[in-house]
């Protein structure tokens, strides 16, 4: 009974320390995208988002911001808006992101929703998101809630990304940031910190073997089968 029927041979690959270490060790600075979701002149997870930028520069990682002001609703405008575009080649430059948003009725917003309905989840043989690592952090106007980190967890393993373990949730923001909009040193700034330099390790970890990690025998199965039938259409 130990026999595998159901399994193509020649596609089945037993994985390999030897496959890992075989990728060639990148040393520039990891490349990280953040995200925030709100629009308000004073959001606190945009100064959040800053915060932790602040904080990965230090670390020596090269980091982009998207302004999301402007960026139209999901369907409501063609993938060619000069917003989308943006955003999409941003997403493609990634190597990790961080995605910060409010909690507004128990829910990430709308706005942090969007944008990340609009980086799809391939394009062409592209997967713009497929490897990549993600932190999560959130602000609450009340009492700390994890509502918004747990939906953007389960978005992340959705757009296939590496999301990690650690994650940050500031709840009564508004007593978190002085009048210079910097975080007020605390706990919650150390909890900061803490994700910062786990997503950097993360990314330091995977960016090099990310396309191992995420070879998978069904699509190895699927790509094999499509090109089986280009190869008997030509013949026909």
């Amino acid at each position: 009974m130990t026999e595998l029927p159901n399994i193509d041979n020649e596609l089945f690959n037993k994985p390999s320390l030897d496959k890992f270490q075989s990728n060639s060790f990148q040393n520039h600075p990891p490349k990280i995208l953040l995200l925030y979701g709100s629009l308000r002149d004073r959001s606190f997870s945009r100064l959040l988002a800053e915060e932790a930028q602040r904080i990965l520069k230090a670390m020596g990682c090269e980091t982009r911001f998207f302004n999301p002001h402007g960026l139209p609703q999901v369907d409501d405008a063609p993938e060619t808006h000069p917003k989308v575009v943006e955003l999409r080649a941003l997403a493609e430059w990634a190597e990790g992101m961080v995605w910060s948003s409010p909690e507004r009725h128990g829910a990430m917003t709308g706005l942090m929703k969007t944008q990340i309905d609009w980086i799809p989840l391939s394009v062409g043989a592209l997967r713009p998101t497929q490897g990549k690592t993600l932190a999560l952090l959130q602000v609450s106007g009340g009492s700390q809630s994890f509502n918004a980190v747990n939906q953007m967890r389960v978005l992340g393993r959705w757009m296939r990304m590496i999301t990690i373990p650690n994650q940050s949730s500031v709840p009564k923001a508004f007593l978190e940031f002085d009048d210079n909009n910097r975080m007020k040193p605390s706990a919650k700034y150390d909890r900061v910190v803490d994700v910062m330099e786990e997503l950097v390790k993360f990314t330091l970890l995977t960016r090099s073997c990310s396309s191992y990690l995420t070879d998978r025998y069904s699509e190895r199965k699927e790509s094999a089968e499509e090109f089986f039938q280009r190869v008997n259409q030509r013949l026909i």
